[in-house]
């Protein structure tokens, strides 16, 4: 029951703060209406959103690594919140890009830390990482309707309501912390929980590869396509509904990835998943009118089903030095996509939009290709011959490395 409560009280707190990711993808189109930003300029705000983060994330993982540093769950939320709702205000450009960017470093302090407490509360149980991952997918998913509700109606004075769910993420984290400190409170007196491992480098290496080239065809389709859907289908009403379902279906996927990580291997699922993509993303692109909409929803969930399976399995991969593995898969590979915002918004801006996200097509077949050289890890301290964490994720002290 406490490790329920745990990870409902988390996931609820992650898709609080990643309600703010996905309003910069969200707040996009009302900066080019209202300010009449080109795509280039417009794409900027989501590399500032993602630049701090991506150099932010592997800091704060090694730092998590070192020293547990649960407190940053509720300061990191609250500030995420604040860059956001203070973006809108005033008409310069680099007061937004500043606003923007210190929302990024408070999503970049929350997720090692947060994949950390989530594994702790686990227990290593591949379900329990996927509910933890939708809370995020709910929150990308909730963040144009919220950003539609405060700022479609008015302007973008209104951003200081988008504060609100930061506030109740950091209330949330409360009751979290106080299980999470009896918990380690009884393994220290018990001397459970411990696990030992050897890092694997070089996989996890090739797993952040592939999750980098996942993390720029989500980045960039969550960039362009509301106005994509919007030339395409015509009405901001479809912009909307195309960065809903493509932000909804990862929820759809985060379990589905779970479920599968029970039956076959992490490896083998994530594999399959970037193959449905890469036809699904081509769909996005080219089939002409509403039927789009199919296809934004099952690259969605084709792009989320490894999402948690990568954070486990990098935590697997660098037994430890989970803080870094958690910052890396669940942050500087997933943020460092933003980086090739800009870029696409530039060609948009030559060419179109079409030929733009014609290139992201081949960013699933990437990872694809590297995940075919992955092993499946056994599960951190098992001897040789135990069931891998895929086979077995509910073993009793399976857990993350102590921070050393």
């Amino acid at each position: 029951m406490r490790r329920n409560a745990s990870i409902s009280l988390l996931s609820v707190g992650h898709a609080c703060v990643d309600v703010y990711q996905g309003a910069v993808a969200a707040l996009v189109p009302y900066f080019v209406s209202e300010r009449a930003y080109g795509y280039a300029v417009a794409s900027g705000i989501v590399l500032a959103a993602s630049l701090l983060s991506s150099v932010a994330q592997p800091v704060f993982g090694a730092l998590t690594d070192r020293w547990a540093m649960p407190w940053l769950l509720p300061v990191s939320t609250v500030t995420s919140g604040v860059g956001i709702a203070l973006s809108g205000l005033g008409g310069s450009y680099g007061l937004t890009l500043v606003f923007v960017a210190v929302s990024g470093v408070g999503v970049a302090a929350y997720h090692p830390e947060s994949a950390r407490v989530a594994r702790l509360a686990s227990g290593g149980s591949h379900t329990a990482m996927s509910w933890f991952s939708l809370g995020g997918n709910v929150g990308f998913a909730l963040a144009p309707l919220l950003v539609a509700v405060s700022v479609g109606q008015g302007s973008l004075r209104w951003t200081p309501v988008l504060v609100l769910p930061a506030l109740a993420g950091a209330a949330l984290c409360v009751p979290v912390l106080r299980m999470l400190a009896r918990s380690e409170a009884d393994k220290a007196a018990t001397g459970t929980g411990t696990a030992t491992g050897t890092d694997d480098l070089a996989s996890f290496l090739r797993l952040s590869l592939a999750v980098v080239f996942r993390s720029i065809v989500f980045t960039g389709l969550s960039t362009f396509i509301s106005l994509y859907a919007q030339q395409r289908v015509h009405g901001t009403s479809a912009g909307t509904l195309a960065l809903f379902l493509l932000f909804l279906g990862g929820a759809v996927g985060s379990l589905l990835g779970g479920a599968l990580a029970n039956r076959y291997d992490r490896v083998r699922v994530s594999a399959w998943s970037y193959l449905v993509s890469v036809a699904a993303v081509a769909g996005v692109v080219y089939v002409p009118g509403p039927a789009m909409f199919l296809f934004v929803a099952l690259t969605s969930a084709g792009l989320y089903v490894p999402f948690s399976l990568q954070v486990t399995l990098g935590q697997d991969y660098l037994p430890s030095r989970i803080g870094t593995a958690s910052g890396v898969t669940l942050g500087l590979t997933v943020s460092i996509g933003g980086l090739a915002s800009p870029l696409l918004g530039r060609l948009a801006d030559a060419t179109s939009l079409r030929t733009a996200l014609t290139p992201l097509i081949a960013m699933p077949v990437l990872s694809w290709l590297l995940f075919r050289a992955l092993p499946e890890p056994k599960a951190p301290g098992a001897p040789t011959g135990q069931m891998s964490t895929s086979s077995r994720v509910d073993a009793p002290g399976y857990g993350p490395a102590p921070a050393p």
